[in-house]
């Protein structure tokens, strides 16, 4: 294994730094994820949906706090900015707009949270197989310039060397692209799943305060007689 770094060159040492870095931010987004995957989204918004309905509004959000994941932080985000404004705010349509933009807020924060350090298995996909095309390059470059200086009897073995070279930085390149690029891919789709779990959680609450506060704004209007 040393003796093919060694041989590939001095770019080697750039892409070996790159499989180290993609390898670990890898496990580390797994870990998050994996984390995540353990919440049971669907009983967590019952049980919340349950205590709105009985308009047991700290109980619903110490459910939601009580629970770890951006889903359950974006819930806990809306009932908190419900719980502080439906006193103040008499119409139901501006304490929607109220909560909904406190959520949307808090959801790029909690997106931008599960997504951290994904950048860089995106930079590394891209730059990896650049660095194995550049060592492909110096490694033809130094063939042509040793066959130049060598004589006939040693030009094989000079060429041979240089297009090992250049052969390893292309195939290493090319791997850790994909050590990068596959997980970058499983985890962008996680992502897009978890976004879709707090909208639709997200949805629900302001769905009941639009019902329950239109509710109580009809409760309190006086019947014309």
């Amino acid at each position: 294994m040393l003796e093919t770094i060694i041989a590939g060159g001095p770019l080697m040492i750039v892409l070996m730094i790159e499989s180290i870095l993609a390898i670990a931010v890898a496990l580390d987004r797994a870990a998050a994820f994996r984390a995540n995957a353990r919440v049971d989204i669907r009983s967590l918004r019952s049980k919340v949906q349950n205590q709105l309905l009985e308009a047991k509004y700290e109980e619903a959000l110490a459910i939601c706090l009580a629970t770890p994941g951006p889903v359950s932080a974006v819930m806990a985000a809306g009932l908190q900015s419900y719980l502080k404004h439906r006193v103040a705010t008499a119409n139901a349509e501006t304490l929607r707009a109220i909560v909904q933009d406190a959520m949307t807020d808090y959801a790029r924060l909690a997106i931008n949270t599960v997504e951290r350090r994904m950048n860089i298995l995106s930079f590394i996909g891209t730059s990896a197989p650049l660095f194995g095309m550049t060592g492909t390059v110096t490694g033809m470059i130094k063939s042509f310039d040793a066959l130049a200086s060598a004589g006939a009897a040693d030009g094989g073995a000079v060429v041979a060397a240089g297009i090992s070279e250049a052969l390893i930085t292309t195939a290493a390149g090319l791997l850790i692209a994909m050590m990068a690029v596959i997980p970058h891919h499983y985890f962008a789709s996680r992502s897009e799943d978890i976004e879709i779990q707090i909208a639709e959680a997200g949805s629900e609450i302001l769905d009941y305060i639009s019902l329950n506060e239109s509710a109580n704004h009809n409760a309190n209007t006086p019947a014309i007689a």
